[in-house]
């Protein structure tokens, strides 16, 4: 079975970093080349897509968040990366990774176009 494991949360004063990992495993090829990305939902709040990434390694960013969030995937695709940067009280939510199996480019931002996701990792913001 296909399954994304989120790390890397905690709790972080206002202007502290985090970085979050999604291990990915049960994929019979590589996820390299399909669409990954990073979503958060705060309580009370709809699921909204935080950062994108796809085959070929281009980066897309919420636009409030550009500049201080920077996503990543290591060489052979299996783990992905969130590094936050600067963070406030906004950005305190539970974050979750997630793949499209499907598209190498052209990623989605709705939370739709992904079929796998993770449990989720709690990032903290005071």
């Amino acid at each position: 079975d296909v399954q994304l494991v989120e790390s890397g949360g905690g709790s972080v004063r206002t202007g502290g970093s985090l970085r979050l990992s999604c291990v990915g495993s049960g994929f019979t090829s590589t996820r390299r080349r399909y669409c990954m990305a990073w979503f958060r939902q705060a309580p009370g709040k709809q699921r909204e897509g935080v950062a994108i990434i796809d085959g070929a390694g281009r980066t897309d960013y919420a636009d409030s968040l550009k500049g201080r969030f920077a996503i990543s995937k290591d060489n052979d695709g299996n783990t992905l990366y969130l590094q936050m940067n600067r963070l406030n009280e906004d950005d305190s939510a539970m974050y979750f990774c997630a793949l499209d199996p499907i598209r190498g480019a052209g990623c989605r931002w709705s939370e739709l176009g992904y079929e796998y996701w993770g449990r989720g990792t709690q990032v903290t913001v005071s």
